[in-house]
């Protein structure tokens, strides 16, 4: 009878765990690499201020949320965010050490790492490109190196 008792527990917890809403789930924040706190975060105008005081090769420590424009459709191994005046970040993650899902163009996440500006060179906005899923007239249309904006995030945490 004990047996049968907690054969009935299992069962009751397994049933009621399946009626639970998904909702819940979607409020919470989830974090990929290293744990980003909250605190301290500048908007992505914010960061746009910084950037515009960087100089190619120059890095700086920080933490900003933005909107995810973008996500590699391959592997999830970089994401866009938006800044200000129409301008974006490229984030890449420490050593490849996470990957973000493919899904979350649109919605807003914390980024903790190091950002700064670079060349980017024709070959590598083609791949990047690719990645993102854009067809051969533009990736045709890339000819020249550009000023970007990059970020090596140790940490993303996903807000809603």
């Amino acid at each position: 009878m004990k047996s049968f008792n907690i054969l009935l527990v299992i069962f009751w917890i397994g049933f009621v765990s399946l009626g639970q809403d998904k909702k819940s789930d979607t409020n919470k924040l989830v974090t990929y690499g290293e744990w980003v706190d909250e605190s301290n975060v500048g908007s992505s105008k914010d960061m746009m201020l910084l950037y515009d005081g960087l100089k190619s090769g120059d890095t700086l420590k920080t933490k900003f949320m933005g909107k995810v424009k973008e996500v590699c459709q391959a592997k999830g191994c970089w994401m866009k965010l938006e800044l200000a005046n129409g301008k974006e970040a490229m984030v890449r993650f420490k050593d490849y050490g996470f990957f973000m899902p493919k899904d979350i163009a649109g919605r807003k996440v914390i980024v903790d790492g190091i950002a700064f500006v670079e060349e980017m060179s024709v070959e590598d906005q083609k791949h990047y490109a690719k990645d993102g899923g854009a067809k051969q007239d533009d990736l045709a249309k890339i000819t020249s190196s550009k000023k970007t904006y990059g970020f090596e995030a140790n940490g993303v945490l996903i807000k809603d």
